[in-house]
């Protein structure tokens, strides 16, 4: 059996793409069925992956010294906010809400939601060193230096989170999309 978790794994396994192949990723935004409810969805992923990126290219510019303690620390603490906030809603109503109703949709892809799931554990605790992370560096805005070599520490492990959540992002949209898609999403609301 091929390990799914989502430390490991590349995507998802052909037998949970099945809708895709019927639903390939370049043609959503063409569909007729590419609704309100689907764009506000990616929106949301573009969001968290814009956020990611932000918070990175911040530590970089920090390390480099072309921003200054406290404007860094000011933006990683409100698109860190913004970040941790946002993901554990999001998980949250797909969890409670969108996962549970999509995973009855189809039976052959059933089992994705429960992959999908794991992730969101997963994210979690990296959420979790996330925090611990960010808030370790907060505390040392006035000591620039020492600042400066745990937001390098901070910038590595980010590029592992940034990692980590595309893949989850990506196995995510490519399992839901193709299922709204194909089964429409006013029965969703």
């Amino acid at each position: 059996m091929e390990n799914l978790r989502l430390s490991d794994r590349e995507r998802l396994p052909d037998a949970l793409r099945v809708l895709l192949a019927d639903y390939p990723r370049d043609m959503w935004a063409t569909d007729p069925d590419f609704d309100g409810l689907i764009k506000f969805w990616l929106d949301r992923h573009m969001m968290f992956r814009k956020i990611v990126a932000t918070m990175q290219s911040d530590a970089r510019s920090f390390i480099d010294n072309k921003i200054d303690p406290a404007t860094f620390a000011s933006r990683l603490s409100r698109y860190g906010g913004m970040f941790v906030n946002g993901l554990h809603e999001h998980h949250t109503i797909e969890d409670t809400h969108y996962f549970p109703q999509l995973a009855t949709k189809d039976p052959r892809i059933e089992s994705g939601f429960d992959i999908l799931d794991k992730d969101h554990h997963d994210i979690d605790k990296l959420l979790n060193t996330f925090v611990e992370r960010a808030n370790g560096i907060l505390q040392q805005r006035d000591q620039a230096n020492t600042m400066r070599t745990a937001v390098g520490h901070f910038e590595t492990e980010m590029t592992d989170l940034e990692r980590l959540l595309d893949r989850h992002l990506n196995d995510e949209e490519e399992l839901v999309v193709p299922v709204i898609l194909k089964f429409g999403s006013a029965s969703l609301s």
